[in-house]
């Protein structure tokens, strides 16, 4: 089986480098492999690692970085094409993210605690669980979304959910409702929610 993993050293940083032509199960065989080999150079050394190539899905993701974690006590990263911010958002659709009047607020939300915004706000922290963000327009949660996040309430189809990571059982953009199993996929790093023009249903990526 030719290699899909590449592993090189580039400053301070070892890069894993995935062909976006392998398939997942090629990915997690080889990568098994791989980190035993990293394993007997890293010794005491706490060199971050940083995944690239292949674009992955969230459930990928989190495998691998299990796989890395389980033999090597290390952080890791993964150099995938998702920005995060309210305007000039590139998909791989075409897709206008509205502007609007855009609130800040400083700090995570706690259990029971509600903000509720004309516009767009912006979460410099956490939504914990049992909090509530609800916006006319946008939401963006540099930290954690855990609580309970609704888009576009006043029935703003356009309007978008980011968040830093989503561990929520629930997103809402305008009267459009998606569930989430955690189980099923479990969602890492920067996430993208939006209702998808054509469908009319909440995709997340």
């Amino acid at each position: 089986m030719k290699s899909c993993i590449n592993v090189s050293q580039k400053n301070n940083l070892v890069l894993i480098k995935i062909n976006s032509e392998a398939s997942f199960e090629d990915i997690a065989l080889q990568m098994k492999k791989k980190v035993i080999q990293l394993k007997k150079i890293y010794k005491d050394e706490k060199t971050p690692i940083m995944v690239t190539g292949k674009v992955l899905k969230n459930r990928e993701m989190d495998e691998i970085e299990k796989i890395i974690k389980e033999k090597i006590d290390v952080d890791v990263d993964f150099d995938m094409p998702k920005e995060l911010g309210l305007h000039n958002i590139r998909r791989t659709f075409t897709q206008e993210v509205s502007t609007s009047e855009t609130k800040f607020h400083r700090g995570s939300l706690r259990s029971g605690q509600r903000i509720e915004e004309e516009g767009s706000i912006v979460i410099i922290g956490d939504v914990n669980s049992g909090a509530e963000v609800v916006a006319g327009d946008n939401v963006i949660v540099l930290g954690a979304l855990r609580g309970l996040a609704h888009a576009g309430a006043k029935g703003n189809e356009k309007a978008i959910i980011a968040a830093g990571r989503l561990d929520t059982v629930q997103v809402r953009i305008a009267n459009i409702v998606k569930e989430l199993n955690r189980d099923e996929e479990p969602l890492h790093k920067v996430c993208y929610v939006y209702v998808h023009p054509e469908r009319n249903r909440i995709v997340i990526e």
